[in-house]
């Protein structure tokens, strides 16, 4: 099975991947970077946002579902195929640093500053089901445990983690199950891309996401994880409560608590978090080319944003440039060519909660403040627990002293504003830059330095040794 088809274009990872790679041929990103069919689909969005709201929910449900593999074709995903066709979207050329591990939006920004290529250590399968009750984890658990042997039989450099949110992704689960795998020993093709464009002495940078869940073992390398990072708490996936309850009523579900199978441990989180069993051969590999090993540590997945933009104000700083306009994108929602293009410090939420709007206003109060800021709000389609309300997202915009405006986002809509995705490259690539060309890419070492310096001494961020 080709990979392109068996991997989701939806998700994190396969996102930043894709826009990361096209800045670096010099490209921006509409719509998503998906070409033709991305712009084709944000026609259609358009229409669909002045639907009904149910109707708009079956769209969006059934949309995802034409990207997922039917699970007897699970077998026929050859991961190290896969790796293949993530380093065939880079350029070849020699690189002074190549990041490989956690997915992160502040890690895609980070890349696209020093000008290199990341490599996911964790991507997602997503498999078709006849229809399973979003609110019932346990029987989706046991009703996929053949689709889940006949994907990590034939592949066992993998681990897989079975996903299932009724909370944020409880429109996709509908139809579809979230296989997401990580890498436990190092694809041959990434060891080849690194023999290729590594530069002599270079350095591989481990990004290490420490987020973990509760999950379940359900078989040899597999776990079920029933929840993730977006708003509600493990305990509540697991136990439910008053907000639990009013949310599966507001759903229509005949359940007050989420049907779970008990967790038995805990995993790296399934779209984020770091498996450390990739670690011992990407060292051995470092050692006999005589790269350096490095190891950036984060405790979430948008724990890097804050250090990042400050990382590109002082950048736009030393080129002589402004350093009063920020960019907040959202999930899958970002472009990271444009920011260096228009001079914009970026500053990435991991979704639009409440967790991660109390985080950015934080981050806002005790930074030199903005002039501008420009918000990007991805739409997951539920009104989910946790979510933030346009309400607090004003509020930082509020932080701005000029001005603070939506970017793309139709208040209205949201968060089925399924047209976003669109819009938000639209109406951000009209801006104005702050002087006539982009910065230029600051020395590896410089941003080495920086982010041993700053990461380190104010939000005890870790780089070092990665077999340690």
């Amino acid at each position: 099975m080709k990979p392109g088809k068996a991997i989701a274009s939806f998700d994190s990872a396969s996102a930043f991947l894709r826009v990361l790679a096209r800045h670096l041929h010099g490209k921006d990103s509409p719509a998503l970077g998906l070409g033709p069919a991305g712009r084709i689909t944000g026609r259609v969005s358009t229409v669909v946002n002045h639907l009904p709201s149910a109707l708009r929910e079956t769209i969006y449900a059934r949309a995802g579902q034409f990207e997922a593999t039917t699970p007897g074709r699970l077998g026929r995903i050859d991961v190290e195929e896969v790796a293949e066709w993530v380093i065939g979207h880079y350029p070849r050329r020699r690189y002074p640093a190549v990041l490989i591990g956690s997915s992160s939006g502040a890690v895609t920004h980070l890349a696209a500053l020093a000008g290199v290529p990341w490599l996911p250590q964790t991507l997602l399968v997503p498999v078709r089901h006849g229809g399973l009750d979003p609110d019932r984890p346990r029987a989706a658990m046991e009703a996929l445990a053949g689709a889940r042997t006949d994907f990590t039989g034939p592949n066992p450099q993998i681990g897989l983690h079975h996903m299932h949110d009724a909370n944020q992704d409880r429109l996709m689960i509908r139809r579809m199950a979230y296989f997401r795998f990580k890498y436990r020993s190092l694809p041959r093709a990434y060891a080849a891309f690194l023999r290729d464009c590594l530069e002599p002495a270079g350095t591989v940078l481990v990004t290490d996401c420490g987020e973990r869940w509760p999950t379940s073992d359900v078989g040899p390398r597999q776990v079920f994880q029933h929840g993730a990072v977006g708003g509600a708490t493990a305990e509540q996936y697991a136990h439910g409560g008053p907000q639990v309850a009013q949310f599966l009523a507001e759903q229509g579900s005949a359940w007050r608590a989420w049907d779970a199978p008990p967790p038995d441990g805990a995993s790296p989180e399934a779209e984020w978090g770091f498996d450390d069993a990739l670690l011992p051969g990407l060292a051995r590999l470092c050692d006999a080319e005589g790269w350096s090993l490095e190891r950036l540590n984060f405790p979430h997945p948008d724990a890097l944003s804050a250090p990042v933009a400050e990382l590109y104000r002082t950048w736009f700083r030393a080129n002589g440039m402004p350093a009063n306009r920020l960019l907040v994108d959202c999930f899958a929602l970002l472009d990271p060519h444009l920011p260096l293009r228009l001079g914009l410090a970026p500053y990435w939420t991991v979704f639009p909660i409440r967790d991660a709007r109390d985080t950015l206003l934080r981050y806002l109060q005790r930074t030199e403040p903005y002039d501008d800021i420009h918000l990007g709000l991805f739409s997951h389609g539920t009104c989910s627990i946790g979510r933030a309300t346009i309400e607090d997202w004003q509020k930082v915009l509020g932080q701005a002293r000029r001005r603070g405006i939506f970017c793309g986002v139709d208040p209205s809509a949201h968060p089925q504003d399924f047209a976003s995705n669109v819009r938000f490259h639209d109406e951000l690539s009209t801006l104005d830059p702050t002087t006539p060309g982009p910065p230029g890419t600051p020395p590896w070492p410089w941003v080495r330095a920086w982010l041993r310096q700053h990461a380190d001494a104010d939000l005890g961020y870790l780089t070092g040794d990665a077999a340690t």
